[in-house]
């Protein structure tokens, strides 16, 4: 609304009324609806210019004779005369129904008659059109769109998208209008549609933009070359597209970059405090922001350029770099320095009036380095600059560090083993190791050897009841490493320990120890597997220390390990504690394998189940003893415990006193998981009458394959035997019962005697006892008869 007003002063002139009519009026009316605004234009009667006051004139917006608005407008007396004009914007768009007008003037108690213009209309639509058609609305206010359907068009409905119905307002103004009341709120889409629908058209509508006024804060400036400055802000989110932008002035000065947060503009930077202005503004509202500073004491630096790396040692290095600004020469600056070895991040600080060099210390030597810089003013630091660009060196290379040794000790050598170098531990290409030895009685008579890269180990076979000396060392083209020594101990029953179990936790073992007063260097833990051919590693840890925890790649679950905790010392290594365990037990296998094939004994009523011993290797978990069922094959009872034994060494378990039957024999293995790894047998027991019947048969098959025997060697020697028997010189005389006595009489005679003996006491079971008095007796009578016979002929053969 516009509204022409002038201060001042005058009399009453009654000259101008009539019949208490003012005859002063408008005239020449004009009424246009430009954009969504309504456009009053008129000019005053000839009649007022004798009016020395002010002129006021009233006005009065209708809707259907309905009164919406009311306003007044004041002309001063220099403004009599000349075009007036007023201008409103309606909530229901001008194009949605006909707005009239009525302009009256008044002066003094007087009015002038009421002149009219009214808005016209046009409704030659084919569907419904929805008004305003493109606007820009404010967040939060409450806004009216207009629907103006078709002549003849039923209305059914019209909305917002993004909207409930609890939201929306609805209001009929005419049979072809209607109105919708909202409240409108922020959307993150470009356009909010507006829907109206007939009942027999399609829909249509039109495309609303909500926003905010500019919602920039917090404004910070500095400078960085003292010649200008530059203000940084947080860009509030208006929720407008770019056809809506928010425009940027800094002191007055338009911005470029200012959608950004960023705006510069030049100045001469000087000492003490000033305000610096930013002003932003769009359709909706203007938001103007201040910041008070001296800039002389928020100076951002420029980042460091050229730096270069200048004089590259082994370990260390000096780099240098210049600056953008004079200035900055006279300014106290720190700089920070970031180190990258590929893998961690150094970053080192250092400061002085116009910095432009450093010195890194501590590298890593043959070894690829990337540095970059960045610096800030020491006093008043205001921010760090950012990072300049990234260069790469490369350190010289040096001799290799110490090798980390040990030893495994076996049955028959010494392994010594070395930990391979890590590339920055070799400082170059690792050529070969030597290794020397000697005995510490006569250290003086070294025997050497060099063993090739990349091999980290040599076996030597050494006197185990004799301690000696090695050492070892690494060669790379810069030299050789300072040498590793370690004493190999003597193998001395004294020095066993006690052996303990240990089970691990999240894949690896924790170790704890008591402090050993010998441990003048530390302690070192070893572990391998009891099984296979892996070979040992090992944990150095201070002395300070007496706990480590093992973590490794090789460690398997359900695999035992042999762990070792030595006393570190001037001389050898002293045994203090061995552990055995498991980082993570596993049941043992269901099915074959573990106790190979059983093996049965019958001893009397007592069987006898046996099993090779369970490898280490098939023990994944502690075995903590064995136990045995039976099943009676014949009663087709359950299996039941016949024995068990808590010893996981045996290799053998006796049931007793069993029936004569069939059993079926189950032997399984006690671990933590409970019992595991069946293996079953079937046995059938033999009663004692058999195993006499049995011994009986085979002392009568034993005697006649003797006898058989016998007569084969006697037919093939009889030649021999006949001249022993019956030589010819002199020519002794026998008679026929020297062969029946010897044959028959005395046998008889002992066996008889034999039996009174033996069965003097019980002859319940003495079938058994006969038949071994009967083979012993057989044996002995005709070995000495064989014997005998044989001597001559062999005398005899020998001669001939």
């Amino acid at each position: 609304m516009e509204m022409e007003k002038k201060v001042g002063k005058a009399g009453p002139d009654y000259g101008h009324f009539s019949s208490g009519v003012l005859r002063c009026g408008p005239q020449n009316m004009t009424l246009t609806t430009p954009d969504q605004n309504i456009l009053l234009t008129w000019e005053d009667d000839p009649a007022c210019l004798a009016v020395h006051d002010i002129l006021m004139y009233e006005l009065v917006v209708l809707i259907a004779d309905k009164q919406v608005h009311d306003d007044k407008v004041a002309v001063t007396p220099d403004q009599i005369g000349s075009t007036h004009s007023w201008n409103w914007t309606p909530n229901l768009h001008p194009k949605c129904v006909s707005h009239s007008v009525r302009l009256s003037s008044r002066y003094k108690n007087h009015t002038s008659p009421w002149k009219q213009e009214q808005t016209q209309v046009i409704n030659n639509r084919t569907r419904p059109e929805v008004f305003p058609k493109m606007g820009l609305f404010m967040a939060g206010s409450r806004t009216t769109f207009c629907c103006v359907l078709p002549a003849g068009e039923i209305f059914d409905k019209m909305y917002l998208t993004g909207y409930s119905s609890t939201e929306m307002n609805t209001t009929e103004i005419n049979n072809q209008t209607y109105a919708l009341t909202v409240d409108l709120k922020a959307s993150n889409n470009v356009c909010t549609n507006v829907k109206c629908r007939a009942m027999s058209t399609k829909d249509n509508g039109a495309c609303a933009s909500i926003g905010y006024p500019p919602g920039d804060r917090d404004l910070h400036c500095e400078t960085r070359d003292f010649q200008s400055v530059e203000c940084l802000w947080t860009v509030g989110n208006t929720h407008l597209d770019i056809k809506s932008p928010t425009v940027y002035q800094l002191l007055g000065s338009p911005c470029a970059d200012g959608s950004k947060g960023r705006c510069s503009q030049e100045v001469q930077v000087r000492v003490g405090e000033q305000n610096w202005t930013l002003t932003a503004q769009n359709q909706l509202g203007t938001v103007e922001l201040t910041d008070r500073a001296d800039l002389t004491k928020r100076v951002h630096v420029f980042a460091p350029k050229g730096v270069t790396a200048s004089a590259v040692n082994a370990r260390n290095v000096s780099l240098v770099w210049g600056w953008r600004v004079q200035q900055y020469n006279n300014l106290n600056i720190t700089c920070r320095v970031n180190v990258s070895d590929g893998e961690i991040h150094t970053i080192s600080e250092n400061f002085g009036v116009g910095l432009n060099f450093t010195v890194l210390d501590d590298l890593i030597p043959d070894w690829t380095y990337t540095v970059m810089v960045k610096c800030g003013t020491t006093q008043h630091f205001w921010k760090w600059s950012e990072w300049s660009s990234s260069i790469n060196f490369h350190t010289k290379g040096d001799v290799p560090d110490a090798l980390d040794v040990w030893m495994q000790m076996t049955d028959n050598q010494t392994l010594l083993i070395w930990k391979m170098l890590l590339a920055n531990q070799s400082y170059g290409h690792i050529i070969d190791y030597e290794v020397t030895w000697a005995h510490t009685k006569t250290p003086e008579r070294k025997n050497r050897t060099k063993v090739a890269h990349p091999q980290d180990h040599l076996a030597l076979s050494l006197d185990t009841t004799e301690e000696y000396i090695i050492s070892v060392t690494a060669r790379n083209i810069n030299g050789s490493s300072s040498p590793s020594t370690i004493t190999i101990p003597s193998s001395n029953p004294a020095n066993r320990v006690n052996m303990s179990r240990i089970l691990g936790r999240n894949g690896s073992f924790s170790l704890s120890w008591s402090a050993s007063p010998t441990a003048s260097c530390g302690y070192i833990v070893d572990w391998w597997p009891t099984s296979g051919e892996s070979r040992v590693e090992w944990l150095k840890v201070p002395p300070s220390q007496t706990n480590a925890s093992i973590f490794s790649k090789n460690v398997q679950d359900g695999l035992r390990y042999l762990l070792s905790i030595y006393a570190c010392t001037q001389g050898a290594p002293v045994l203090l504690e061995r552990r055995e365990g498991y980082v993570k037990e596993k049941p043992l296998p269901e099915e074959g394998g573990l106790f190979g094939t059983l093996q049965w004994k019958q001893q009397d009523s007592d069987v006898e189940v046996s099993w090779d011993p369970i490898s280490l290797r098939a023990q994944t978990a502690f075995i903590e003893g064995y136990i045995l069922y039976c099943l009676d094959n014949k009663n087709n009872n359950n299996f039941a415990i016949c024995v068990s034994t808590e010893d996981p060494e045996a290799t053998s378990l006796t049931a007793r006193n069993l029936q004569i039957s069939s059993y079926t024999f189950a032997v399984k293995a006690r671990t933590v998981f409970g019992e595991c790894g069946t293996a079953t047998i079937i046995a059938t027991l033999n009663s004692p009458t058999d195993y006499l019947i049995k011994a009986v048969f085979i002392s009568l098959v034993t005697v006649f394959g003797l006898l058989s025997l016998i007569t084969i060697i006697c037919y093939k020697q009889w030649a021999c035997i006949k001249e022993k028997v019956y030589p010819p010189i002199p020519k002794p005389v026998l008679t026929d019962k020297w062969l029946t006595s010897l044959a028959f009489d005395s046998p008889k005679s002992t066996f008889r005697l034999a039996i009174c003996f033996v069965c003097n006491e019980d002859c319940s079971r003495c079938g058994v006892k006969i038949g071994a008095v009967l083979f012993t007796w057989i044996r002995v009578i005709t070995m000495k008869h064989i014997s005998w016979m044989f001597q001559g002929c062999i005398v005899n053969q020998v001669h001939q």
